[in-house]
């Protein structure tokens, strides 16, 4: 899928100004591992350039205090504030989940050690947070206890989303449950961040929350899709790397809850510990397909989409930006982007 880019070069640019100011507030040791990770330095800390995500979270920062019908410099802290607790994250997930790889290249954790990437993981947290309260405003602080709130929320799905692994009786609302609050709470922060530093009536707040929780939901189905069936040219990871992991997704969840022979059989293989064979893999994720976890993935996903769409109908805000809000939506829940 072919789409403009999430935020404008001078968007970008202003957003990563005050990201390397916020980082530049770290100790040396800790500023060359969130560096590393955020994509501005190789493991060495030489510069290098184009290593960066997609800005997804500073995007729907900005476009929300558009939407408040102000600049999308008012939401300059919040979108600062939202990317960096998504690296924060990220750098505890790959972790968690003994990725080795990010965007690419080797995950920060395996270039200076499971220790140290903690500490950068709970460095850019804290920073996040210095951000929104250096403003000093009521607003800055309603934004940074919703910031707070979204990352309790964020931990709490990673929790869950762990200890789904040793369990056999996950059920698909547990599930749903866990990627809200994993990818949802998180995203419908990012859309409401920048409105609530604007100043925006509560009402228009909610809807921009509510949508971005119903995207973060279709957002997650779809990472899950990836996570099994996705190139390792758009996911950055190598195939099939959730069922490696044993991860109990979305689609494995589904597949698992249908009560077909396939899933019975998915049970048996998805009991066996790790490591599996890469035949055993394959035959694992042609089981989730045809108990119907990955037809319901998708529908489940087009139907979240539905959901965040109509929701932002009923926003009061400039057409522009609801249409933009609309098309971002829609780029980052497509699985050839």
């Amino acid at each position: 899928m072919t789409a403009a880019p999430l935020v404008t070069a001078e968007e970008r640019a202003l957003v990563e100004k005050a990201m390397r100011d916020a980082v530049e507030r770290l100790d040396p040791w800790t500023r060359r591992i969130a560096a590393y990770h955020l994509g501005w330095a190789d493991a060495e800390g030489a510069s290098v350039t184009g290593g960066g995500g997609k800005a997804l979270r500073p995007a729907l920062a900005l476009l929300s205090a558009r939407a408040a019908g102000a600049p999308p410099e008012a939401a300059l802290p919040g979108a600062v504030a939202v990317e960096l607790v998504h690296a924060f994250s990220l750098l505890h997930d790959d972790i968690m989940d003994g990725d080795r790889t990010r965007r690419h290249r080797p995950a920060a954790w395996t270039v200076f050690g499971s220790p140290a990437a903690i500490l950068g993981g709970d460095a850019l947290m804290t920073i996040a947070l210095e951000v929104l309260l250096d403003a000093g405003t009521p607003a800055a602080h309603r934004a940074a206890h919703d910031l707070v709130e979204a990352t309790r929320r964020l931990i709490a799905g990673q929790a869950r989303d762990m200890e789904f692994e040793s369990r056999d009786d996950v059920s698909l609302d547990e599930c749903l449950a866990m990627a809200a609050d994993k990818t949802g709470a998180l995203l419908a922060c990012s859309c409401a961040i920048g409105a609530t530093l604007a100043g925006a009536p509560p009402a228009l707040v909610d809807v921009l929350a509510v949508f971005g929780a119903e995207l973060g939901v279709a957002f997650q189905l779809v990472d899950d899709l990836l996570g099994i069936w996705g190139s390792p040219e758009t996911t950055g990871k190598p195939v099939l790397s959730d069922l490696r992991a044993r991860k109990k997704s979305l689609p494995v969840v589904a597949a698992l809850a249908a009560g077909t022979a396939e899933s019975r059989r998915l049970a048996e293989l998805y009991a066996r510990p790790a490591p599996r064979p890469e035949d055993e893999l394959r035959e694992t994720a042609r089981l989730i397909e045809a108990a119907g976890g990955r037809s319901w993935a998708e529908t489940e996903a087009a139907r979240r989409l539905e959901r965040a769409e109509a929701e932002l109908a009923r926003g009061r805000m400039d057409d522009g930006v609801r249409a933009e809000l609309r098309d971002i939506a829609r780029f980052v829940t497509a699985r050839d982007h």
